[in-house]
């Protein structure tokens, strides 16, 4: 084989991130083998986007492992399940000791812990890593979240640092960090995908606020996304929904976001968050209620029959004219202060999950891997990179200085803006959820001492006592009372 031992890296599965990733490692003068199981692709990539000399195409896994410098790093960009524990199966009798096998599909985490001990134990080195940004991020500067073998981080830090996203003043800081051993970085990728998630819905039932309370159009809507992209909540989610504003159907003339149908997509790591923000005991709920509302939206059919049958407060604006500029600014703090708390339940359940697996997280690096490259890179996420770097066991996010004073100063706007959803019968369930965890976070009582009665009166599940310490049962129908006796 003419280019025997000579790439830096192979790279498996050409689909739009494979490809674009690989073009990436190029771009930055590393060598790249790529293959993929159906051939043509490979050979029209190579004559395509890829016809370069930093890029060579392999016919088979053995011609890519044999193209490869030692130690050999394998990344494979193939759908996350049993097709990446059979291509493992093919790779690991073609691999030496100390090679690296990574993974850079948005695999569960559980599976990435079982598969860097399998790998460690033929004598190979294994990477999960999230991968962040799209298409766009991929090609240009992907958000990277590596973790697994720690062993194999300096032998790709070089080229995952290099193609990934940059920031900070001079642009030289790389959003790509070691997060942890094992799973660790999937599960960083998986939380960042929750969060997502939650702001993409907070940003929806924004939309929805503004069109049918205020009565703003679609011209009026860019206006206002563009006026936030310029304060706190810069993000590439705010700037992209402002451009979306703005596109019109070529055919019809129509704005394209009025004929797009209400039924929305997901792949599963925001359910996945949930799920296992349950297992931990932590209440993310703000990416619970994300995914309950786009299941919600699933059920299209169902809900236009019963939009005739249920009834609800009178449709049509309800924000006068001369109050509309207010209430804007009204629902811009409600957004950011919903955020906050978005995003201090992920970092609670980053916490909850170090906790349980031993990962040695850094949550300011955390927040600084995603504010280039990913989806929910935003300015945001350097006031949490302060405020960790000024308190690394920060227990709350929300109990950081500054976002403590944020949601103070957002608090009357907030709890105005979900009171005008509820009155107006416009769903918001984000908003009120994060409303409904900050004051419970902040509620040194709740009404659990009844909860615990009701679960020891019907199942004698005992309670502890606010007085004495210990273990209580009480025999509450030898004990109960005649009502107004």
């Amino acid at each position: 084989m003419a280019n025997e031992g000579t790439c830096d890296i192979g790279l498996i599965g050409l689909a739009v991130m494979g490809e674009n990733l690989a073009l990436n490692i190029a771009s930055r003068g590393y060598t790249i083998a790529v293959f993929n199981r159906t051939t043509s692709v490979t050979d029209a990539f190579v004559a395509g986007r890829g016809k370069q000399p930093h890029v060579v195409g392999c016919h088979s896994l053995q011609n890519l492992v044999a193209a490869l410098k030692p130690p050999r790093k394998v990344m494979m960009m193939v759908k996350a399940g049993p097709a990446v524990d059979d291509l493992i199966k093919t790779l690991l009798p073609l691999l030496s000791p100390g090679d690296v096998v990574i993974d850079g599909g948005n695999t569960l985490y559980s599976d990435t812990e079982r598969r860097t001990k399998e790998v460690e134990a033929a004598g190979l080195l294994y990477i999960g890593t999230g991968v962040s940004g799209g298409e766009e991020g991929a090609l240009k500067g992907p958000s990277l979240m590596p973790g697994g073998s720690k062993a194999a981080w300096p032998l790709l830090q070089p080229i995952f640092q290099a193609i990934a996203a940059k920031v900070g003043p001079k642009g030289d800081i790389p959003c790509c960090d070691w997060v942890g051993p094992r799973g660790a970085g999937h599960y960083v990728k998986m939380v960042h995908n929750g969060i997502e998630y939650g702001d993409m819905q907070l940003i929806c039932e924004a939309y929805w606020l503004l069109k049918h309370a205020a009565g703003l159009t679609n011209s009026e809507l860019a206006a206002v996304f563009e006026d936030w992209n310029r304060g706190d909540l810069d993000s590439y989610l705010i700037e992209i929904t402002r451009d979306i504003f703005t596109v019109k159907d070529p055919d019809t003339g129509d704005f394209m976001v009025d004929r797009i149908l209400d039924r929305a997509g997901a792949k599963g790591t925001g359910k996945w968050m949930s799920q296992l923000a349950l297992d931990l005991g932590v209440p993310s709920t703000l990416v619970t209620e994300a995914v309950y509302a786009r299941c919600l939206s699933a059920l299209k059919e169902a809900r236009v029959r019963a939009a005739s049958v249920l009834q609800g407060p009178a449709t049509g604006p309800v924000v006068a004219a001369s109050d509309r500029t207010a209430f804007v600014e009204e629902v811009r703090q409600a957004l950011y202060a919903s955020k906050i708390a978005s995003y201090a339940q992920g970092y609670v359940q980053l916490a909850a999950a170090a906790k349980e697996h031993d990962w040695p997280l850094d949550y300011g690096a955390i927040a600084m891997m995603w504010r280039g490259g990913c989806i929910i890179r935003a300015q945001f996420l350097e006031r949490i990179f302060d405020a960790y770097k000024s308190k690394p066991d920060l227990e709350n996010l929300m109990l950081a200085p500054y976002f403590t004073a944020a949601l103070t100063k957002a608090q009357a706007a907030w709890r105005k803006v979900v009171a005008t959803a509820a009155t107006t019968g416009l769903p918001v369930p984000a908003f009120m959820s994060a409303l409904a965890y900050y004051d419970g976070y902040r509620s040194g009582s709740l009404p659990a001492n009844l909860l615990q009665a009701q679960r020891d009166y019907f199942g004698a599940h005992t309670y502890e006592r606010t007085d004495k310490p210990g273990s209580f049962h009480t025999e509450w129908l030898d004990l109960r009372k005649p009502v107004g006796a």
